[in-house]
């Protein structure tokens, strides 16, 4: 029987059990369409990367002595929608059988079921070989209770897979050294040179071009630097384990003006791409811990791993527990645009500043630039978690919906509630000041309020506790600032509020 089977292009596994033997009555099927560039605003990067991924993919399949058929972007036959390229191909070879694996991203999995649904032959989804858990898993671990923390998870993950235990219990004697990931990065402590690849893609430079795709940031050398194979990935992940691991866990929400990814992997965009597993990633990660534990501080570690196997796996379940309604939540009904400066970087708050030139050089911002600056500021301004979303999902590298959409509106935008975190992410000054030397180059004054030279965020800060106490106001972990909210002298907090209202409306000036 003639099978046809679909890879996607963030469905790189080389590992999958698909491609343990070949088959001459197997064709598999990727395309480079425009139904994926165009969807979103991509960054220029981002697109070069899965398409130098795919294609590298794509030669890796052949020399095994699989039967593949590959469009690029400005092939004739590309019909640049996945539905009708897959009809092409299931005409022209005679296809009985189709199959596919399961895609991570709700908008491709709805294609696909429309699909099979209305065609005349068999199909099959299969899973992608990569989490650890199921799509739904999460979704029965939580059943019949009401908040679905995610730390609770973690621990069952860590039981469950036997990382970081002793006799059932958390080695260390602690779950969570959050506590102890939170230190300044001030130069003391030198950080290796970045792993870098020098990945030649001039061609498909060349081919986006021709295509006209609009894309947003920069690329002006000719090569790529991420990895785009699982040989790459795992040379990245050494070097890692090597020369970043000892200091991951102590500044992995540091920022810095002249450091772009201080201590971290630079791995998220292979994860994703799935050229490598989460399970290999903790397996080589504990097996160098194992070997030189010694020189390694359990905090180190277990920082790295909480983000592998709790957050992204966390992650991927409450998307799949709560789309596609999750897509349009808005719980704290904020409707404002973002500033012109997210796509430019021309802003006199440094913080901002540094972080969104970062996203637009290098499609990269680490997940407390993510969190406390351009989410922070976004949401102190209320702006309308659409637009972040767009933002997030275009810009970064890394970002694939099923792991953006959580984090963003979830996470960083409270516009779900409180399904994922318990309270909003937001901060003055201060915390900015606290974790980055961003403050102490930059136009305006940490500890200033209400002048025309005091830090935005401050008055930005007690106007959005101010504007929002009717949905946050009973928050058990925002009492504390309502409390001082409530002994502020109302003069003073009229002047906080009249500023804050003043850079919403007049952003890109500030």
């Amino acid at each position: 029987m003639k099978t046809l089977r679909l890879i996607l292009g963030d469905q790189l596994n080389i590992k999958h059990s698909w491609f343990k033997q070949t088959n001459d009555n197997v064709l598999y099927c990727m395309f480079e369409m425009r139904q994926e560039t165009d969807y979103a605003k991509h960054h220029i990067q981002k697109i070069i990367g899965f398409f130098a991924a795919m294609r590298q993919f794509h030669q890796d399949l052949k020399s095994q002595g699989h039967q593949l058929t590959y469009y690029k972007i400005n092939d004739s036959k590309n019909t640049q929608n996945l539905t009708e390229n897959l009809s092409q191909l299931i005409e022209k070879h005679s296809i009985e059988h189709f199959e596919y694996i399961l895609p991570d991203e709700y908008r491709l999995d709805e294609q696909l079921k429309t699909f099979c649904d209305n065609f005349q032959i068999s199909a099959k989804a299969i899973t992608a070989e990569h989490f650890y858990t199921e799509r739904d898993d999460l979704k029965t671990f939580f059943k019949g209770k009401k908040q679905y923390l995610m730390e609770n998870f973690y621990r069952d993950m860590r039981k469950k897979h036997d990382i970081l235990m002793v006799a059932n219990q958390p080695e260390g004697g602690k779950w969570n050294y959050d506590k102890s990931n939170r230190n300044k990065w001030k130069g003391d402590v030198e950080i290796p040179n970045y792993k870098l690849f020098k990945n030649n893609v001039s061609e498909i430079v060349k081919d986006i071009e021709n295509a006209k795709i609009e894309t947003i940031g920069k690329f002006e050398i000719k090569t790529f630097s991420y990895p785009i194979s699982r040989i790459q990935t795992l040379e990245q992940l050494k070097y890692f384990c090597k020369h970043l691991l000892i200091h991951f866990g102590d500044y992995q929400d540091a920022m810095h003006t002249d450091e772009e990814y201080l201590f971290h992997s630079r791995l998220s965009f292979a994860m994703n791409l799935k050229l490598i597993s989460p399970k290999d990633i903790v397996k080589t990660v504990m097996n160098y811990y194992r070997k030189h534990g010694a020189h390694i501080e359990i905090s180190q570690v277990e920082g790295f791993i909480r983000q592998i196997i709790g957050w992204r796996e966390y992650m991927r379940g409450m998307y799949w527990a709560f789309m596609p309604e999750y897509k349009s939540l808005n719980a704290l009904d904020n409707q404002n645009k973002l500033p012109e400066f997210f796509w430019t970087g021309n802003t006199k708050m440094n913080c901002l500043k540094h972080t969104i030139t970062n996203s637009l050089d290098n499609s990269y911002a680490h997940h407390i630039q993510r969190l406390m600056i351009t989410g922070n500021y976004a949401l102190l301004t209320l702006t309308n978690p659409d637009a972040v979303d767009a933002w997030y999902l275009g810009i970064y590298i890394d970002a694939v919906e099923w792991v953006q959409l959580t984090n963003t509106r979830g996470m960083s935008q409270f516009a779900d509630g409180g399904k994922i975190a318990t309270k909003p992410y937001v901060s003055s000054g201060s915390y900015i000041n606290k974790m980055s030397n961003y403050c102490s180059s930059c136009h305006y004054n940490k500890s200033k309020k209400t002048e025309e030279e005091a830090c935005p965020f401050n008055s930005l800060y007690w106007n959005f506790l101010a504007e929002k106490r009717e949905y946050l106001g009973n928050n058990f972990r925002m009492g504390m600032m309502y409390s001082l909210l409530d002994k502020m002298d109302q003069g003073q907090l009229q002047k906080l509020k009249k500023r804050a209202q003043h850079i919403i409306a007049n952003q890109d000036e500030y």
